[in-house]
């Protein structure tokens, strides 16, 4: 039993992709940032390489984690066995671990062990909830406005917004070739109203039947009027229609208003997540 850590994503992709496709619910963000990676090359997250490890018994693997610098680390399950070997072996690389994002249990057990081989002591940064579209609600009565998708011309509200996004969120702002891309894929869309954009929402690509939705923006000024519900509803029917099986997103749980909103939605809880982080 060992951990294979590499910053070779085609070998990852041979050891884990088994793995990670396995659960695409669960795994859906390693699936999309490794989509990303493959797509828009290994600088797409930062200047840093990706770094990229696995967990084998027996010849099988049985978890994977997966880090684009200088985001928090993303793991899946983690044996019971592995994390105090995950965190030795990223200590022994020289690795800078800013954060880790995964499930309760796993988050856990890796943050005592960078803990214990570090000394650098874990804060609890956000509770998140994973919630899968079950029947879609529509917003009734809907908003005044009508949905479509962002095209380069509107990059610029685009790429303000989804900054606005990661400053309240607490998190990494979307590199600009990543939301660049989105725009190009038609993954971004906007709910308009009065001839000027209200709320912005995202969603990626179809992978493995499953599709995520993401970010969910609206301006202060425009927020209360039904403006992010409609734009939600909007793209998980745009998702729908491309082929999607499963359609998630992500929670703050200290945010009761977005949780709210997505179960009238027809969104479903699944489990909650949680995001450690290191240093100040």
């Amino acid at each position: 039993m060992a951990w294979t850590l590499t910053r070779d994503i085609d070998a990852y992709q041979a050891a884990a992709g088994r793995l990670l496709s396995s659960q695409p619910v669960r795994n859906t963000v390693l699936l999309s940032v490794l989509a990303s990676l493959t797509r828009l090359g290994p600088a797409a997250f930062g200047d840093e390489s990706p770094l990229f490890g696995w967990w084998s018994e027996g010849g099988a693997v049985s978890a994977a984690v997966l880090q684009t610098p200088p985001h928090p680390m993303l793991l899946t399950d983690l044996p019971g066995e592995s994390a105090s070997p995950l965190a030795a072996a990223l200590a022994d690389r020289g690795a800078a671990l800013p954060g880790i994002n995964g499930t309760e249990p796993a988050v856990a057990a890796l943050g005592r062990a960078w803990e214990r081989f570090t000394g650098l002591a874990g804060r609890l940064h956000q509770r998140q909830r994973l919630y899968r579209l079950g029947g879609l609600i529509p917003p009734d009565p809907a908003p005044d406005g009508t949905a479509r998708l962002a095209t380069t011309a509107d990059e610029a509200v685009v790429t303000s917004w989804s900054s606005a996004f990661a400053a309240e969120a607490g998190v990494h702002d979307a590199p600009g070739q990543v939301v660049s891309s989105r725009l190009d894929s038609g993954h971004l869309m906007l709910w308009e109203a009065a001839g000027e954009p209200k709320s912005l929402a995202g969603v990626t690509a179809v992978i493995a039947g499953v599709a995520r939705v993401g970010p969910v923006y609206t301006p202060p000024q425009w927020r209360g009027r039904g403006y992010g519900g409609a734009v939600t509803a909007a793209i998980s029917k745009l998702a729908l229609g491309r082929g999607a099986g499963s359609v998630i997103l992500f929670t703050d749980l200290a945010n009761p208003a977005s949780n709210s909103l997505y179960i009238k939605l027809g969104y479903e809880a699944m489990e909650d997540r949680v995001l450690l982080m290191f240093g100040a």
